[in-house]
């Protein structure tokens, strides 16, 4: 029984470091690995959070060495503020000393100065080395050097900058706060995997973890949720997109299979995540209550795949949602696709599609 499930696991695991690198490209993107770091890291603490949240906020600066004190304050304020509202943040059973220092310092028990200069004495022990870890080893593309035994902080790479020059950059911000939200509402539940399930609120816009007793945590947007998922991308034409509201190219969450088949309620959980694409206007506009066509089904199962690469809890959703192997999500989207047809009869495809991007 023991061997059995080391053999699971296994499998497992490689195809989690499978579906990364699939996810990375053969030819990496900037965006594509750091898109990778912040999702598909197995978490064990948010620091490395805090850190992509510290890097995008320090874009601007004009010096390429980032001292650790320097780091240090936008690093123990983003993590103040997760700690305020929700206080656990790691899967420690005891509270590591810098989130205690967070918690004084919200109680108003420590200083600003203290805690950062705390930060910067506790903060970045493993974090730096970690942070471009992902599944066996680190990303193509590195952010930053590790520079701290010679010149007292890390050194951000010519990479670092041309992300920060990107088109997709201004995403991003939105895309770690989700991420961090999803992380620290997993474990701040202290909910078995198998029983902690996100679902969308339709008018909200929303993605939500209802608790036993009828009430709701509220988590992220749905847009920031699985933007990065997605590279950025309109799922059906690949055009870019934007997460940000009152922007022109603002996303809209789209039924891949169209919400109007849920009177018929032969399939199941139509606002379930595995469901939820993001697209461009037009394409929203002009699908209308069609079924894509048949070459997207196997686009949406890569992308719900990139999810269930992805850790805690939008993995376990997906899975309890559509199956616990691949060839029984396989099956689920089949099955689900051919219910659509046969109701809707007509399907639907953009006139152009750029670039795959996934």
């Amino acid at each position: 029984m023991q061997k059995t499930l080391q053999t699971f696991k296994a499998r497992e695991y490689h195809s989690i470091h499978l579906m990364v690198q699939r996810f990375i490209e053969p030819t990496p993107t900037r965006e594509s690995c750091w898109r990778a770091i912040v999702m598909m890291g197995q978490n064990s603490a948010t620091y490395k959070f805090a850190l992509a949240a510290s890097l995008i906020e320090l874009s601007s600066t004009r010096s390429d060495l980032i001292l650790l004190e320097d780091l240090a304050a936008p690093f123990s304020r983003h993590l103040r503020e997760h700690v305020k509202h929700l206080g656990k943040q790691s899967t420690r059973k005891t509270v590591p000393p810098l989130i205690e220092a967070c918690n004084q310092s919200n109680n108003g028990e420590l200083t600003e100065q203290s805690l950062i200069e705390t930060t910067t004495k506790l903060g970045f022990v493993n974090v730096i080395d970690a942070f471009h870890v992902v599944s066996q080893g680190d990303t193509p593309v590195r952010f930053f050097n590790d520079d701290r035994k010679t010149r007292g902080g890390i050194t951000l790479t010519d990479d670092f900058f041309y992300l920060a020059e990107g088109g997709q950059f201004s995403n991003l911000p939105q895309e770690v706060e989700a991420r961090w939200n999803l992380v620290e509402t997993a474990w701040g539940l202290d909910m078995a995997r198998n029983l902690l399930d996100v679902e969308y609120d339709l008018e909200g816009g929303q993605l939500y973890v209802p608790r036993r007793d009828t009430s709701r945590v509220d988590v992220t947007s749905c847009r920031d949720a699985l933007n990065g998922y997605q590279k950025g991308k309109c799922f059906y034409c690949f055009i870019d997109i934007s997460i940000q509201s009152g922007n022109d190219d603002l996303a809209h969450v789209d039924h891949f299979l169209p919400h109007v088949l849920k009177e018929g309620r032969e399939i199941r959980n139509l606002d379930g995540v595995w469901n939820l694409v993001l697209a461009c206007q037009t394409c929203n506009r002009n699908k209308l209550a069609r079924a894509p066509q048949v070459r997207y089904l196997t686009r949406l199962n890569t992308r719900n795949n990139y999810l269930i690469s992805s850790h805690h809890p939008l993995r376990e959703t997906l899975i309890r949602q559509t199956g616990d192997t691949d060839p029984d999500r396989h099956s689920f989207l089949n099955r689900s696709y051919q219910v659509a047809v046969d109701t809707l009869i007509h399907t639907w495809g953009p006139t152009e599609e750029f670039g795959a991007a996934f």
